[in-house]
Order: structure tokens, then sequence, then C-alpha cells
């Protein structure tokens, strides 16, 4: 089914060129394109109605286009055992991407980028279109290998806006003085690195993914904004020693919603039905606060997960499947991907479109999406992230000890960058 090439037919670049859909059809002839489609289940209907609409566009072409059932969490399992028997263009989460490239699951949409002009857009419009963080964490040294076509995997604040008002949710100070004078607490999880990462890139800090594999960390010196790692962890034991703040476990934060015990919590859209059920009339989500460093109020950072849509490396109809995916993802099918499945999007008009600002969960989310990052990092990054969480979560660090939480950070960088084994 699939060569290993990266075949754009040549009447179709010099249509694209020439801008004229008919030198296009009028080059393919008969040749009926044949093109296989993969998506999460509950996308299919949405996903016939969009190729349907995609055929409609280019109707002087002959198409057979197949639609399968793959989630985005298990699409590179499935696509890595077999990628020259894999779909042409598939759905997949950002943290897939890198392993996608490397097994040439992938095309270098740089190389296709003519063939997009067909669909009167360039790659610089699509990078223009999303927010930058979708850009970036499918761009490997300088090249995108995917369209973003969602931005929803993030977290932010929730709060019940009969107790807190929207001044207080501003800063942790305030949050957990007002949830203090309520007899609330505030919820946060912070043994993980997927949650506790956000204080550091908030105040400048990074991770990054080597070739080899291993990870990159500098939360034991001094960020680029000239905060250090020791004053980052001070603000956190600030918040974790106040009374009114409850650390969480990973993924329990629904029955602790439940629970009527919180009146905040940092959490993502999975928690929007269990908030709103639980805070009623009172329901509200903002992005998250801003936190003590030093000195200074600092906006809290976050891990931004997005998800695209790719063409398969091995695609015997790569320019047809880029333009494809190019479709599945533009600002037309993302505002119906958000319509018919409250998909968070990426597209920056869509997200600032009514019906999303709407919507509490997505509109705290967009907010958010200014200070989130994509999170980039090796197998070694998540225990020892882990075990730091959970050392600021329970104390054992004090805010007066320096030498000890300069220790803690020290042997976290050390866990988090060695090598691979």
């Amino acid at each position: 089914m699939r060569k290993n090439v990266k075949k754009v037919i040549a009447p179709l670049l010099a249509a694209a060129m020439a801008l004229s859909c008919t030198v296009c059809v009028s080059a393919a002839e008969d040749e009926t394109i044949k093109l296989t489609v993969w998506g999460a289940e509950e996308d299919q209907d949405l996903l016939k109605e969009l190729t349907d609409k995609f055929q409609e566009k280019y109707a002087d072409q002959k198409f057979d286009i197949q639609i399968g059932v793959e989630s985005e969490s298990t699409a590179k399992d499935t696509i890595l055992t077999d990628v020259e028997a894999g779909a042409d263009v598939y759905a997949f989460a950002d943290d897939q991407l890198t392993d996608l490239v490397k097994a040439g699951a992938l095309l270098k949409l740089d190389d296709y980028a003519e063939a997009l002009q067909l669909a009167d857009t360039t790659l610089d419009d699509v990078k223009a279109a999303n927010v930058e963080g979708a850009i970036d964490a499918a761009t490997i040294d300088g090249s995108l290998y995917a369209f973003p076509r969602a931005a929803d995997n993030g977290y932010f604040l929730y709060y019940d806006s009969s107790v807190i008002s929207e001044e207080d949710a501003a800063s942790w100070d305030s949050l957990l003085e007002a949830a203090d004078k309520a007899g609330k607490k505030v919820g946060m999880t912070l043994a993980s690195g997927w949650y506790n990462a956000s204080f550091f890139y908030g105040a400048g800090f990074t991770t990054g993914l080597n070739d080899d594999g291993t990870t990159t960390m500098d939360w034991n010196g001094t960020s680029a904004d000239g905060y250090t790692g020791v004053d980052v962890v001070k603000g956190m034991l600030d918040i974790t020693s106040n009374s009114a703040f409850m650390a969480v476990a990973d993924g329990d934060m629904s029955n602790q919603l439940a629970s009527g015990n919180l009146v905040a919590c940092v959490s993502g859209t999975w928690d929007a039905i269990t908030a709103q059920d639980v805070f009623g009339d009172g329901y509200a989500a903002t992005k998250l606060p801003t936190f003590t460093v030093g000195d200074k109020q600092v906006q809290q950072g976050s891990v931004a997960g997005y998800k695209y849509v790719g063409v398969n490396g091995y695609s015997e109809n790569s320019g047809w499947a880029v333009l494809l995916a190019e479709y599945l993802t533009n600002e037309e099918s993302q505002q119906m991907f958000f319509d018919q499945r409250e998909s968070g999007p990426s597209n920056k008009n869509v997200a600032a479109s009514d019906s999303v600002q709407e919507n509490v969960a997505l509109a705290a989310l967009s907010a958010q999406s200014e200070y989130a990052q994509a999170q980039k990092v090796g197998g070694k990054y998540w225990d020892p992230a882990q075990t730091f969480g959970e050392l600021v979560a329970q104390g054992t660090l004090s805010a007066d000890d320096d030498n000890a939480i300069q220790e803690a950070l020290d042997n976290l960088v050390d866990g988090v960058t060695a090598p691979v084994e």
C-alpha cells in the first residue's frame, strides 16, 4: 500500500503553483486518490462529515477515503507496529511526535508547502492561525511535522464564585485567604511532574528532550528571568504550608471536589462536570493565580497538551494527504470539532469566538494558554519529579533552610538528567 517515498504528483504541484484547481483536475484525469484516515471513536461521524466536505471542495477529483478508529492516545503504538501499513492521515497526541518523526511516520510539512497553495494557504498561515505552543510542540529543528487540531489538554483554576471573587482568584495569597475565611480548601496535585512544573515554568525555568532520550533541566540554578530555583520552592512552600491548601493525589481531584471540601482547585476540562455540579450557580474558572517568588508576584505557568493531525511518511498520495490533514484542522473544522465535540481549539480565531468564550472551562484554558508550554521530557523525568513534589506537598522541606532546598533541587536534577539505560 505504501512506498518509502515523499511523493507529490507533479501535476498537483503545477496546479498549486498556478493556483488553479482546473489545471489540477485536468492533470489528474480519472485517477482515484485513495486515502485512509484514523481518528478517535467518538469523532467518527464528524470525520465522515469533514471528509465529505473535503471531497466537495475538490469535486473534480475522484477520491476513495476510508475512515478507521484509532485513539489519539494510542496512535503511536499502533503506527509503529507497521508504519507502512498505517493510515495516510491520522490524529495523535503531542507527546508522541518525536518518536513518530524518528520512525519516518510523519512527513516534514515544509517539503509540501507548495501543495498547500491549492488550499489557498501556506505554512506561515497555519503557524499564524494557531497558538504558539501548538506550533512549537510540532516543530523539530525548525520544521513543522503536523497540523494542530486541539489545545485542550491543560489545567487552570476552577472556583466557586459565590465564595471566591475574581480578585481573590488572581493570586495564591488572596485565594487561600478567602478559602480560609470560608472554612474551605484549595486543591492542587503536586506529586506529579506535570503539575509541579507549572511553578518553575512560570518563573522562566525549562526542561528539554535530547536526541538520546535524556532530559535537560535547570531548576537548581537561576532562570532566564533571574529567579533562583530555591526562591521558587520557597514560593511553593508558602502555599503548601497554608492551612487552606490541600495537596490532592494525582487523579483524585474529582473525588475531593465531590466531597465538598474544596472551594477552588487546579485541574482541567475532565473535571468540568463535577466542578459545575459542586459549585452550582457559583461555577467559574480562570487562568492560574500568581505566586510569590522573592518579593515579586509571578504568573504560574502550566503544561499545554495538544492534538494533531499528521501525514504518514509512507503515504503514496502524500500531496493530497497533506491537503486533507490541513482541511481537517483548519478554522472551520476546528469550529465544528468544538460545536459537536466541545474540543478546545488551537486556532486563535475559534478560541476567541463567542461560543468558546462562553464555555467556562475552555475560556479558562484559553486564558491560561498564554502562559502554557509543551512539556518535552524523557522517561527519567517522572519519578524524581513526583518525589520532589511529595517533599514540597508534605512539608518535608522548610522555607528557612536554603541548603536543604538546594540539595533537594540538585537531587531532582541529577535524577531527571541521568543517562538512559
